[in-house]
């Protein structure tokens, strides 16, 4: 560390030399005597940016070494099988009831009820589901938001399931649209139908740990609305009365079936939509824009805090 020649006395040189040579936690005060470490904080903070994904609870850094395509059609089998088919399934079984009980398929009765059934098995499978992966988990930490947020959905869904009969018939019966036509329609009035449902009772679950409305999440609620809109378009295929129903060898609900046939017949054609235009988003939008992605995370050095001996 010096050159030849120079005034500093041999011991002195040492001395310094195994200064310099000590960790970099620790420093040598030479003149005074005193010794002084800097305590490092962990190297890496892990800052949460953004949060699309309809659970509440986070996942833990590692779970970021999931592939993302796999993580992604991951998250979209646990969403079909607790929010998605259960809504077909209950809108399917409370126009059951609502027929039972006297109601005309244009009957304003009619809309609310199966309204109601589309909400109702959002929540209960996003509950049950919730409950399920609790338990598995040993924990109940965040549970109670995560059932406001099911409660969140099931409320976008009533919008969604309710606007979904009175959209098939004016378009069928006042328009005289085609199937495909249909299907497309009504997929879009409903879509935005959940969309308005979503922003809106943002702000009434927001005291129970929902993030409110605002431009930081409008994207989401726009991309899983589109998702829906997938889902419920697709849904008019269990519709017989089209005579061009393409879609009726596979999901149509024929006169001959059960009542519970009809209810898992609604809820694949419901899950079908989805998979198809979720599955659209999975491949083609980059990490973190898609809305079924987990929480954007930033990496930050930490700083160093020095502590004294």
């Amino acid at each position: 560390f010096f050159r030849p020649g120079s005034s500093l006395r041999a011991h002195e040189a040492q001395a310094m030399n195994a200064a310099l040579r000590r960790s970099p936690f620790t420093t040598f005060a030479a003149r005074t005597g005193s010794l002084a470490r800097t305590t490092a904080l962990p190297a890496v903070s892990h800052v949460v940016l953004s949060r699309h994904n309809l659970s509440t609870t986070a996942d833990t850094p590692a779970a970021s070494a999931e592939p993302l395509q796999f993580s992604r059609l991951r998250k979209t089998g646990e969403v079909i099988v607790s929010k998605i088919f259960p809504a077909g399934f209950g809108w399917q079984a409370a126009s059951v009831v609502a027929g039972d009980m006297g109601y005309a398929a244009d009957a304003t009765n009619f809309f609310l009820m199966t309204g109601a059934g589309d909400a109702a098995g959002v929540l209960i499978g996003h509950s049950v589901f919730a409950l399920a992966k609790a338990a598995s988990a040993g924990k109940s930490e965040g549970l109670g938001t995560d059932i406001a947020t099911g409660a969140w959905l099931a409320s976008a869904a009533f919008c969604s399931g309710t606007a979904w009969q009175p959209a098939v018939n004016y378009l069928h019966e006042v328009l005289n649209l085609p199937f495909g036509a249909t299907v497309a329609g009504t997929g879009v009035i409903t879509g935005v139908c959940f969309f308005a449902g979503l922003r809106v009772f943002r702000s009434v679950y927001s005291p129970f740990g929902l993030a409110p409305a605002d431009n930081s999440n409008i994207a989401a609620d726009a991309f899983l609305s589109a998702a829906i809109g997938g889902a419920t378009g697709t849904f008019v295929g269990c519709d017989i009365t089209f005579a061009d129903n393409v879609l009726r060898p596979f999901l149509g609900v024929e006169e001959s079936m059960t009542n519970l046939e009809g209810c898992v017949k609604a809820g694949m054609a419901t899950s079908a939509g989805f998979m198809a235009v979720q599955s659209a988003q999975n491949l083609l939008m980059p990490r973190y824009y898609n809305w079924i992605d987990d929480a954007k995370v930033e990496e930050t050095k930490a700083a160093e805090v020095p502590k004294s001996e």
